[in-house]
């Protein structure tokens, strides 16, 4: 496998060790992308101006409209150096954008935009075009990358929990043997706890702001005083680019739309970590195994291993993402007076924890579909466990009045052998409905499995 020297140089592993399993990200997080996004609002912006023919602008013709289209589409890692040049020389990044823009105008040979150099960036803060940019980094993210991967193990979760919907299994609590489920059963519900995360990651509304240097239109108010300023970046903003406008803010949008997301995004990872771990407990006790690559190796000592690799990589990504996102709820919300430039280089690094959350995401797609369900070992364990009775029978017990039927089964069966033969002994003597007693002798550990069939069922035909 080729590396890249710069891999090795990286300090972030994201751009190192883990650079070609997250190279999808780059066209939302890195820095080119972000210079992308901020150019787009620029031009999208300048193009607003024209359709509302603010001033001396005009609706575009055709000609200025495909130049103006070419600059986005053409846009190159050439033009991203040109732009940090820039940068490098005047120290503001989004004042680079207006500049090269300026420039592309001033070259373009379109006379309406050599003509109006001047209303590229007009009336405009920096935050106006950083908090927009980020809304649509963000929700580019979520509506492709994210959905496209939580859908994927969605899918898996589903695929597992048809194959295995009646396989019988003892469920396990506080470590403990204890009332029978089914193995599809305990993936359905973790499948259905992810579509409703899922769906409230898509729920939440992707807020922007466009109103100047402290949120009232300063600018724009004092030069065009006859222009509902807050009407034309309305549509801007819902129209052009397709987000919700947010009228009141000081000069930054609030983030708490981050928040929220951010919040939301910290649920799938609690989901997804509680995944892990209990795939991780079942191939420990043997109930699940996995796929073999033939040249892999599970230990540097211990030749037999194979180790559940994939869903521990994803415990410690989920942990680092959901700090990174936790971190990002409590602090973007918090700018001091009208702004401070602290939230500037947490939105940088927002793609650190989707990068993370991403790996962690691809961990858990490989881990599920490396697992064979073992059957075999999975019986014998349900099998062996009769002591899952006692709760069936103290319960008939109490349809029939019987007194003290929660203490008796306790009194034979609580840390004490409980087989098929005490079972079926204590069912003999005792006195009830016939018919109920035969419900009773018919029960084994792997019958006694409720409506989980049912359950996995009606699950799986939801989306």
């Amino acid at each position: 496998m080729a590396i890249k020297e710069n891999e090795f140089l990286a300090i972030c592993p994201l751009d190192g060790r883990y650079r070609k399993r997250v190279q999808e990200l780059v066209d939302y997080f890195s820095e080119s992308a972000l210079i992308r996004y901020r150019l787009q609002v620029e031009i999208l912006w300048f193009k607003r101006l024209c359709n509302e023919s603010v001033g001396n602008l005009r609706p575009l013709e055709d000609k200025a409209v495909k130049e103006l289209d070419k600059w986005q589409k053409e846009f190159s890692i050439n033009e991203v150096q040109e732009i940090k040049r820039i940068e490098s020389e005047i120290n503001h990044d989004v004042k680079a954008v207006e500049y090269f823009l300026r420039k592309k105008a001033e070259n373009s040979k379109v006379e309406c935009l050599i003509s109006n150099v001047e209303m590229f960036h007009f009336g405009c803060t920096s935050e106006d075009i950083n908090n927009v940019a980020y809304a649509g980094i963000l929700k580019d993210f979520r509506d492709s990358v994210f959905i496209s991967k939580i859908n994927r193990i969605i899918d898996q979760l589903k695929y597992i929990a048809e194959e295995t919907v009646s396989v019988p299994m003892l469920s396990r609590t506080h470590g403990q043997t204890a009332s029978p489920t089914t193995m599809g059963k305990e993936l359905a519900n973790f499948r259905a706890r992810l579509r409703g995360a899922r769906d409230k990651v898509l729920s939440i509304k992707i807020l922007a702001k466009f109103n100047g240097a402290v949120g009232n239109f300063n600018a724009l108010e004092a030069v065009f005083p006859d222009y509902n300023w807050a009407e034309i970046t309305r549509r801007f903003i819902e129209k052009d680019l397709g987000h919700t406008f947010n009228p009141m803010t000081t000069q930054i949008e609030p983030h708490d739309w981050i928040a929220s997301l951010s919040n939301e995004l910290v649920l799938v990872n609690s989901i997804l970590l509680d995944l892990c771990r209990d795939c991780w407990g079942y191939i420990s006790l043997g109930y699940f195994s996995q796929k073999k690559k033939e040249k892999e190796v599970g230990s540097s000592t211990m030749p037999h291993k194979v180790n559940p690799i994939d869903f521990e990589n994803a415990e410690g990504n989920l942990g680092l993402s959901t700090c990174l996102f936790q971190h990002y709820s409590i602090k973007l919300t918090v700018s001091r007076y009208q702004r401070d430039l602290s939230d500037s280089t947490v939105l940088r690094n927002i793609g650190v924890a989707a990068g993370y959350g991403f790996l962690a995401f691809d961990s858990i797609l490989h881990g599920l579909e490396k697992l064979d369900v073992n059957r075999e070992k999975i019986k014998s364990d349900i099998d062996n466990a009769w002591e899952v009775l006692a709760e069936p029978i103290q319960t008939m017990m109490r349809k029939n009045n019987m007194e003290g039927a929660y203490e008796k089964l306790k009194d034979i069966s609580r840390g004490k052998r409980f087989d098929e033969t005490v079972v079926l002994n204590f069912i003999r003597s005792l006195k009830m409905d016939e018919k109920d007693k035969s419900r009773l002798f018919n029960l084994k550990p792997s019958n006694y499995i409720g409506a989980a069939e049912a359950l996995v069922e009606e699950e799986l035909k939801k989306n």
